[in-house]
């Protein structure tokens, strides 16, 4: 069908491209449900598309690169170079290369900022030249949706409960791409997840750029100790489980432990990125800590939270880093023996304090420090792992791998994060996706685990 064709007949179809993390994954999911409920419909496959929309990610310089990359591989598609497939790169890129971007790329038909997305229907009506049938102006907020989409079908939904970072970091540019942290409304981040429980959805992973500070801008009391346990009423009929991921170390008030320990439907799956134990380095990054302060906080959080998994993040290589500081996040991590620790190379990002500091580090120093640290995390994790089996433990099925003689069920349990931690293969059963089934763990390899399904008088 040509494009002419299409604007005829009123309907037109849009390929969503996410690239980045999951809070990119969320505002694709919002910009769909726009389009949608505007009359728009999805395509599955760039020939199918008569418009494709990417939503970058800009967190690296590695990652802006791959995003304009994939932006222009879909522009060379396009048939003899005419923009008969008009490409929209919507974003991180946009926000933080905005007004450079047109000449730099006039492959590209239109450029939306992240704070600028709500306003996607318009934009694409313009691109397209039709009139959709819920227009929404540029710019403006579309409120609470009434069907949140997901970008990935199945069990488990990544829900956005705020946005930006007041921190600065001197390593980040999110403060930068983002702007000011704003919170979420908690009536938003309820309808959200009301709806995604009635669809099927069994576990929700609440995301933001700082989780632990929700609601100290909304002026009513809130923190993410009360989101937690009013959620925790929302959920609770469906049996669904709540995971938080990135809460700073200065988040873990008495109150959220207190909120994660006693309530059930919370996961005790501790996700607090730390990037370094040495209080220099640390300072240097415009962060707070030292190696006694975590070590206090996390053995406070293991006797309040028995049994309770713990996630962090190690970043190697920023400027003016010794060798024996860099050892002496080796010895902590090794020392506080962490289930998963997520590793990173400072990375020099235009724009941000870090990049313009004395001490730059050569990049194969990087690497071998970056490959030092993840020997030691995956030393330590794959022995966490491994320590599960024997367990009896639910696990909500995420998909069927058909691809083997007979069908396996793959699913994750309370201490796998989804996309992140490994997963549990079920060589032998049946269950539909969304499914939570009981599985007791029979063996490990690295951070994956196999079981099989048991049954109540079994278990």
């Amino acid at each position: 069908m040509s494009l002419e064709q299409t604007k005829a007949e009123g309907s037109a179809s849009i390929l969503f491209v996410t690239l980045g993390c999951a809070k990119n994954e969320v505002d694709t999911d919002r910009m769909r449900s726009l389009l949608l409920r505007a009359g728009y419909e999805e395509a599955s496959e760039a020939d199918e598309a008569d418009a494709v929309i990417v939503n970058t990610c800009s967190f690296l310089a590695s990652a802006t690169s791959e995003s304009i990359e994939r932006t222009l591989e879909l522009a060379e598609a396009n048939t003899e170079g005419v923009r008969n497939r008009p490409i929209v790169m919507c974003g991180c890129v946009p926000s933080r290369y905005g007004d450079d971007l047109p000449a730099e790329l006039p492959e590209v038909a239109a450029f939306v900022r992240a704070d600028a997305e709500d306003g996607i229907v318009s934009v694409m009506d313009g691109l397209l030249g039709r009139e959709s049938a819920v227009p929404v102006a540029a710019g403006s907020s579309a409120g609470p949706l009434a069907e949140p989409l997901r970008t990935v079908e199945g069990a488990s939904a990544y829900v956005k409960i705020s946005d930006g970072c007041d921190r600065f970091c001197s390593f980040c540019a999110i403060p930068y791409i983002r702007g000011r942290y704003a919170s979420r409304p908690y009536a938003e981040i309820e309808s959200e997840v009301l709806a995604l429980a009635k669809s099927g959805v069994r576990e929700f992973v609440l995301i933001g750029q700082d989780t632990g500070i929700w609601g100290r801008d909304l002026g009513e009391g809130d923190t993410l100790a009360s989101l937690l346990t009013r959620l925790a009423k929302v959920v609770r009929p469906f049996g669904a489980w709540l995971r938080v991921l990135y809460l700073q170390p200065e988040g873990m008030t008495d109150e959220l432990v207190a909120a994660i320990r006693d309530t059930p439907e919370v996961l005790p799956y501790i996700d607090i990125p730390i990037q370094h134990c040495n209080a220099r380095v640390l300072k240097s990054m415009n962060r707070s800590g030292s190696a006694e302060e975590f070590s206090e906080l996390f053995a406070r959080l293991r006797s309040e939270i028995p049994g309770m998994v713990l996630r962090t993040t190690g970043l190697v290589g920023f400027p003016g880093e010794t060798e024996e500081e860099y050892e002496e996040l080796l010895d902590f991590i090794q020392k506080e023996e962490f289930d998963y620790t997520s590793v990173f190379s400072y990375s020099r990002e235009e724009g941000t304090r870090g990049a313009e500091m004395d001490g730059q580090i050569d990049e194969d120093v990087k690497l071998e420090r970056a490959q030092g640290l993840i020997n030691i995390a995956e030393e330590l994790g794959f022995s966490a792992t491994a320590k599960h089996v024997g367990e009896v433990v639910d696990v909500i099925i995420d998909g069927i791998d058909t691809d083997g003689e007979t069908p396996e069920l793959i699913g994750h349990t309370w201490f796998q994060a989804p996309d992140c931690d490994g997963a549990v293969h079920i060589p032998e059963g049946e269950a539909c996706v969304g499914d939570v089934v009981r599985v007791r763990l029979t063996e490990s390899f690295c951070y994956e685990l196999e079981g099989e399904i048991v049954t109540d008088e079994e278990a």
